[in-house]
């Protein structure tokens, strides 16, 4: 009975993930997905610790586990402090930080199905199947945790610049071809009957010391695999490391035969592997070439296109004048938006805008910020229409027709070297075709290089004009500036 009652568990456990998986599709229903899946997985964690039997092999029955109060108490001590922990971090963490705290959450979850390798390989020596399962879900959470760590600190700045070493696309290929070939010679020798390190059903001490060996093989291999990737293509690459995750989840889900670590593990991997290719596809450029490309390292890159034509300053005066008189603005978010927390001024300065009459959209492109939908997030923060937000396919044909084009913090997704220069970095990459607008305001701190670390060639557009300053101060003073033209 309770071994029944905790399939259904799983197969309602399994539908809440596809219905949430699904609403995540949509912005506005995204909320409500994320919580039906995490309703889901609490009546399968819950279901796990409460209905879990053991098959008697000889009768075919299911028999109750004897479990201690004691473990009973140390499992909710851990769930009840991983709760906390994660939902104080979750509430706390600051928008620009959201990227950061993905990838931690994603190592960790990497980490976990590398540590349910470590655990299990002893307990499955001589089933050859179980073993595949085993040292797959090992590895690729390996790497994953440690690719994960290495972005994360990326993303904060730690490692604000790629390690190229010598020959490295060499040298993470033999790394990698070593550790596939190592995972499967120690799946073989603790498959055969009558190995030395597998025999009378027990694994010798020195397998227990070669499978740590080739724990410490792939952490090393997804160190080496994320260090020389750019932080351009963090975006990228977060998604690349969560499809792994997922892919190691659903191989413990192969081990334990458990439907929802199954399908939780699909849905993720599959998720992560289609938005990486999305992304790939946005960037134009094979994720091959993002991987060993290492793009958006941040050094100074030269373009063969000799950058010509002046910088002009704009005032904000000027800027709310432009504004005020503007049939159509549209808005275009970037990493120093978040970076600046301005997204409440900015939704402050659209209702200023409509009310005056003007039309406001928001140009989204697919990878600005640091990770996948990160402008998304950051705009529905303040409460802005999901209506508003605009796809880059969609928004460029109408950037003729805009009156007015507000660049907040963007840079390289908005470079037209993207489109004439064939030696820029970013050449090929679809771009927000901002340049078509009749006016052109870009708000920055400075001069100085987007992630790609190149020129913007936008800048020197005769209808560009600079309006330099933090974003949260100075959307503050052209929203005060507008309000004094009532």
């Amino acid at each position: 009975m309770k071994h029944s009652i905790l399939e259904l568990c799983y197969l309602l456990g399994s539908v809440t993930f596809i219905l949430g998986m699904k609403m995540m599709g949509n912005a506005k229903s995204a909320r409500k997905g994320n919580i039906i899946g995490a309703i889901g997985m609490t009546i399968a964690i819950l279901g796990t610790i409460f209905l879990t039997q053991r098959k008697n092999e000889t009768t075919g029955s299911y028999e109750d586990l004897t479990v201690s109060g004691l473990v009973y108490g140390l499992i909710f001590l851990a769930l009840g402090l991983g709760t906390i922990i994660g939902w104080l971090t979750a509430k706390k963490v600051q928008m620009t930080k959201m990227p950061e705290l993905v990838s931690m959450f994603n190592g960790m979850g990497g980490a976990c199905a590398a540590l349910i390798g470590l655990m299990e390989f002893e307990h499955y020596a001589g089933d050859s199947g179980a073993l595949i399962a085993i040292v797959s879900g090992m590895v690729i959470g390996s790497v994953s945790f440690s690719g994960s760590i290495i972005a994360y600190l990326k993303l904060n700045g730690t490692m604000n610049k790629p390690i190229r070493l010598p020959s490295y696309n060499i040298m993470n290929t033999v790394v990698m071809i070593g550790v596939i070939g190592f995972s499967s010679w120690l799946i073989y020798s603790c498959s055969a009957a009558g190995s030395a390190l597998w025999s009378a059903g027990e694994m010798s001490a020195t397998a227990q010391s070669l499978l740590y060996a080739l724990f410490a093989c792939a952490v090393v291999y997804g160190i080496l695999f994320t260090i020389p990737i750019g932080g351009a293509d963090m975006p990228v690459v977060i998604s690349l490391l969560n499809s792994f995750t997922g892919l190691a989840a659903a191989f413990g889900g192969f081990l334990y035969g458990n439907y929802i670590m199954l399908t939780g593990g699909i849905l993720v991997g599959s998720a992560g592997t289609l938005l990486t290719l999305e992304m790939c596809k946005a960037m134009n450029r094979p994720l091959w070439n993002v991987i060993f490309g290492a793009f958006g390292g941040g050094a100074s890159t030269a373009s063969a296109t000799e950058v010509k034509g002046a910088i002009k300053d704009i005032s904000t005066t000027d800027v709310a004048v432009l504004m005020n008189y503007s049939r159509k603005v549209v808005i275009v978010p970037g990493y120093g938006l978040a970076v600046a927390q301005a997204q409440h001024i900015i939704k402050e300065l659209e209702t200023l805008l409509e009310e005056r009459g003007v039309e406001v959209k928001y140009a989204i492109h697919p990878v600005a910020g640091r990770m996948p939908g990160h402008m998304n997030v950051l705009l529905a923060e303040s409460n802005v229409s999901y209506d508003k937000l605009v796809e880059m396919d969609d928004i460029n044909p109408e950037f003729e027709q805009t009156d007015v084009v507000l660049v907040v913090g963007a840079n390289d997704v908005v470079n037209p070297a993207a489109k004439s220069d064939p030696a820029s970095p970013i050449y090929g990459m679809p771009i927000l075709e901002v340049d078509k607008a009749k006016n052109i305001i870009v708000n920055k701190r400075s001069m100085s290089a987007g992630y790609a670390g190149i020129d913007n060639l936008l800048f020197y557009d005769p209808k560009c004009s600079m309006f330099f300053g933090d974003a949260k101060k100075a959307l503050t003073e052209l929203v005060a500036e507008l309000k004094t033209m009532d």
